[in-house]
């Protein structure tokens, strides 16, 4: 799995003192920019290949300011032109969150979903978390 260390900033926590439910889905669109950069090396946004299909977070424990995180970012499932990126929040050495965003690579011109280039897909396929 890929790994990302956030500093948690005070503006994301809420008035329970943790962090605020909307920032995770903010993380882990920063720690995916590695892939991202599979599909446009150059984070070339004029021509982005991918578009977001859904996405599904699962909140495991409360996530505090004054600790990092850390955002582990893997494969779960490769398709003909989608894939599941399986991403886990830590903190102090405990899982705290986990979602799956599918990602469809994308023609943005012709509206419609295209395959994943092979060369593409080798790379993701180094990234494939084994089914658990």
């Amino acid at each position: 799995m890929l790994s990302e260390t956030f500093k948690v900033r005070f503006y994301e926590t809420d008035a329970l003192k943790h962090v605020s439910n909307t920032v995770l889905a903010g993380w882990f669109e920063a720690a995916r920019e590695p892939v991202f950069r599979y599909f446009t090396p150059e984070m070339d946004l004029h021509n982005w290949p991918l578009i977001l299909a859904s996405y599904k977070i699962d909140f495991l424990r409360q996530i505090y300011f004054g600790h990092e995180v850390e955002i582990r970012t893997g494969i779960q499932r490769i398709g003909n032109s989608s894939f599941d990126v399986l991403q886990q929040v830590w903190q102090q050495g405990e899982k705290a969150a986990e979602g799956v965003t599918t990602l469809v690579h994308f023609d943005y011109r012709q509206q419609k979903s295209q395959p994943i280039p092979p060369h593409i897909g080798e790379q993701l396929q180094a990234l494939l978390i084994p089914h658990q």
